[in-house]
């Protein structure tokens, strides 16, 4: 069983910075696909960032919308996952969530995917102009 908190949300002007983090506890020894999906009203979900971390090389992908403006990372030790998010605009605003589930790389590589195993309670982000 593994638990997801996010954290790090919160209310950025145009243009700001903003790390949203997601600690996960439990038993989370092994292959893992880590993601960060976000919400707002009116849209569909929208799969934002994924990493794949374990026995083979890291791997990442984005969303065309946050690409070169967006970071994920992975920290094993803290298992902790992080989302940087830079130059923000105010269609990012929305409640992102982070997700994950036991996976091959080749299985961490579809953005439209929604089968993840275990869901933080989402964390939200407002920007404003």
């Amino acid at each position: 069983q593994v638990t997801l908190v996010e954290s790090g949300g919160g209310s950025v002007q145009v243009g700001g910075s903003l790390t949203l983090s997601c600690a996960a506890s439990g038993s989370t020894w092994g292959d893992w696909c880590m993601a960060w999906i976000r919400q707002s009203p009116g849209n569909e979900r929208e799969g934002v960032a994924l990493l794949y971390t374990g026995k083979y090389a890291e791997s990442t992908l984005y969303s065309d919308s946050v690409r070169g403006r967006f970071n994920i990372s992975h920290d094993n030790v803290k298992k902790t996952t992080l989302l940087e998010m830079n130059n923000l605009k105010p269609e990012d605003t929305a409640m992102y969530y982070c997700a994950s589930k036991l996976s091959m790389p080749w299985k961490c590589s579809d953005l439209k995917q929604d089968d993840y195993t275990y869901w933080g309670q989402g964390t939200q982000v407002t920007v404003s102009s």
